[in-house]
């Protein structure tokens, strides 16, 4: 089933500057088929937004997923994916953006989080990353897009590394920050540096039942703290905050996020369902879409250097650098150039 749900509009800006603003984008729809140098997002001031018009609901697999969408509904699609601990206000500049220059916005919360619920009871509360991958292809399928742009950063950009390389069909092009975070439990039992191993600090945490009780009882407090290590130039106020935090009380949220820190390191099991799908990732496949992947200069998350994985990009390719104290949430931080890379991307 499908329906809306009206959420209260708040901006940083009055309607007239916000109507100016996607004036001054009007003209790039007419212009999809000119040039990436001739299409050319406008500047804007990260929080300028804060809200969206309205969250939907579907139906779609195990569950019933809440999105929002902006723009034309015949227009090409994007598809905006994000990570934890965010939500979907990551996007929350980056998609009028998107919409104002000819797409069809899609950007929903992913399993745990917002108004996304699992439709039974008795389903898994799973976090598996092929898992979380399989959600965005049957709201796909739910809401009929055959094929989009898609783009993410954290989890978001893992789960579109994961559709483009294993539903190449159904994936334009892609956008991934921190570029190819595509894992495998094998690989994870390698032991890592100390120094790296330290990074990892909360993984180690949530593998403890201790952990486990600490991050249900002080879920707001932990995202906090992650948001200002993974992103230490960027700062952000209460009420951004407290936007994105809202979405951690989904009562699954807990859960699912335990479950998947646990199943990366072999601690918890995925489901039969997925073997198939994580032996094919296991491999490490190449991704030939074509993709631009970025990073910010003060991405305080571990990550990988782009050096270690240009060579998994086998199709048109490039990578970019974010420079102005950018950390790891980069579509929030640095909107512009995430939308600037989408459109770009596009056409390669």
């Amino acid at each position: 089933m499908t329906g809306e749900i009206n959420l209260p509009r708040r901006r940083f800006m009055g309607m007239a500057a916000l109507t100016v603003a996607v004036a001054q984008l009007g003209t790039m729809g007419a212009a999809r088929a000119q040039s990436a140098n001739e299409v050319r997002i406008p500047a804007i001031t990260p929080g300028t937004n804060t809200s969206f018009a309205s969250i939907r609901q579907v139906d779609a697999g195990v569950l019933n997923v809440g999105y929002a969408e902006l723009g034309a509904g015949d227009a090409p699609v994007v598809v905006l994916l994000h990570g934890w601990p965010y939500d979907i206000h990551t996007y929350v500049d980056v998609a009028p953006l998107l919409a104002a220059a000819g797409y069809r916005v899609i950007v929903p919360y992913l399993r745990g989080y917002g108004t996304t619920r699992f439709l039974s009871p008795d389903a898994p509360r799973n976090g598996q990353q092929s898992a979380i991958a399989a959600d965005i292809i049957a709201l796909m399928d739910a809401l009929r897009i055959e094929k989009a742009v898609v783009a993410g950063c954290d989890w978001g950009a893992r789960t579109a590394n994961i559709i483009a390389a294993l539903w190449p069909e159904r994936c334009k092009a892609m956008v991934s920050v921190s570029g190819y975070l595509i894992g495998s439990r094998d690989a994870n039992k390698k032991p890592l540096p100390p120094k790296a191993e330290l990074a990892w600090w909360y993984q180690f945490y949530f593998a403890t039942e201790r952990g486990r009780a600490g991050y249900e009882q002080n879920r707001n407090e932990f995202a906090r703290l992650i948001w200002q290590l993974a992103s230490p130039k960027w700062n952000f106020d209460d009420a951004t905050f407290d936007r994105s935090a809202a979405a951690f009380e989904n009562p699954d949220h807990v859960d699912v996020t335990i479950h998947n820190y646990r199943w990366r390191i072999s601690l918890a099991d995925g489901e039969r369902k997925y073997d198939e799908l994580e032996e094919r990732l296991a491999m490490f496949p190449l991704i030939a879409v074509p993709t631009i992947t970025l990073e910010g200069d003060a991405n305080g998350a571990p990550h990988p250097e782009p050096a270690a994985y240009a060579k998994k990009f086998s199709g048109k390719y490039e990578h970019r650098l974010i420079t102005g104290g950018i950390g790891h949430n980069l579509p929030q931080e640095a909107p512009q150039a995430f939308a600037q890379a989408v459109i770009d991307v596009d056409r390669f």
